[in-house]
C-alpha cells in the first residue's frame, strides 16, 4: 500500500527488498545496505520485522541502530516508522515488546530527523493466519473475550504512511495513532466473522502462560516470548485503549469490511 500510493506521486523511490525486485537488495539491518539506500534520501519509511530473537531490544532497538546512523549520516530529513501504542501511558515502560518499539523510535529521534511514529494497535490482517482455526469453528488468543480493542487494517495503515511521506511540511518528533473506525472484542470479532463467511466461529482465551509455553515451544527464545506476553498483558490492561481518537487518524475500514472483502475468499 505504502509503494502503490507514493508510485502514483511525482516522487522518486528507493526500495531495500530480500529479493525478486532488483533495486537495493539485503536486509534493512545491514549497515552497508541501509548506508546505500539512504543516501541522497530526503524520507525514509521504517518497518521493523517482529522476527523473534535473542531479546526484545535485539529485535527492534538494534535491528534499527544501523539505520538511525545512515539516516544521521546522509542527513535524511523525515522519517515515518511503525510502531506501537503505549508511549505516554503507565504501560510504556513494562510492555515488552510494545516498550522496545517505542525506546527504537526513541533511536531514531535522536538522529535529528522529523520523526513520526505510526503508533499502531492490532491488524485485522492478523485474522488471515487464523483460517485453519475458523475452519475449526474457534480462534484463540490470550485476550479476554470481552475487552474491546481498536484494530485496524493494514491497508488503512499504508495508506496514512503515503500520505506522511508525500507531504512533508510537518517537522516535529511524534507518534500518531492511526485506528480503524470501531473498538470490538475478540468475541464480537468472531461473531463478525461467523456472519460474513458462513463458518460459525467462537473465540476462547488461553491462559498467558500456556501462551509463552507455546512460544517458546516454537523456538522463541525465552526473553523474547517474556516480552510477547508482557505486550499482550498490557493490551488486555487497557493500553490501547488510551489513545485519543479525536487526535488519531482514522482508517476507513471497518472490521466488517475487512472481513468481506480480505477473508472471506480465503475461506
Amino acid at each position: 500500500m505504502v509503494l502503490s500510493k507514493l508510485a502514483a506521486t511525482d516522487e522518486r523511490l528507493r526500495v531495500i527488498v530480500r529479493d525478486r525486485v532488483e533495486v537495493i537488495v539485503g536486509s534493512h539491518s545491514d549497515e552497508a545496505v541501509v548506508n546505500k539506500a539512504f543516501e541522497g534520501a530526503s524520507a525514509v519509511f521504517w518497518l521493523c520485522p517482529p522476527t523473534p530473537q535473542e531479546s526484545p531490544e535485539a529485535a527492534t532497538v538494534e535491528f534499527a541502530r544501523p539505520a538511525a546512523e545512515a539516516i544521521r549520516r546522509h542527513g535524511v530529513r523525515h522519517v515515518v516508522a511503525a510502531t506501537t501504542l503505549g508511549r505516554d501511558t503507565p504501560w510504556q515502560d513494562r510492555a515488552g515488546m510494545a516498550t522496545a518499539s517505542i525506546r527504537m523510535v526513541d533511536l531514531l529521534r535522536t538522529t535529528g530527523a522529523s520523526v513520526r511514529g505510526l503508533a499502531l494497535p492490532g491488524f485485522m490482517d492478523n485474522a488471515l493466519r487464523l483460517t485453519d482455526n475458523i475452519r475449526a469453528g474457534c480462534i484463540y488468543g490470550a485476550i479476554g473475550p470481552d475487552v474491546k480493542l481498536p484494530h485496524v487494517a493494514t491497508r488503512d495503515v499504508g495508506a496514512a504512511a503515503a500520505d506522511m511521506l508525500a507531504d512533508r511540511s510537518w517537522v516535529e518528533q511524534q507518534d500518531i495513532p492511526v485506528l480503524g473506525p470501531e473498538e470490538h472484542s475478540y468475541a464480537d470479532l468472531s461473531q463478525i466473522i461467523s456472519e460474513e463467511t458462513g463458518h460459525k466461529c467462537g473465540y476462547a482465551q488461553v491462559p498467558f502462560a500456556e501462551w509463552k509455553a507455546r512460544f517458546v515451544g516454537f523456538g522463541w527464545p525465552e526473553q523474547f516470548a517474556e516480552a510477547y506476553i508482557a505486550m499482550l498483558k498490557a493490551k488486555d490492561e487497557g493500553m490501547d485503549n488510551v489513545a485519543s481518537r479525536s487526535t488519531a487518524i482514522i482508517g476507513p475500514t471497518s472490521f466488517r469490511q475487512w472481513v468481506r472483502e480480505e477473508l472471506a475468499s480465503t475461506l
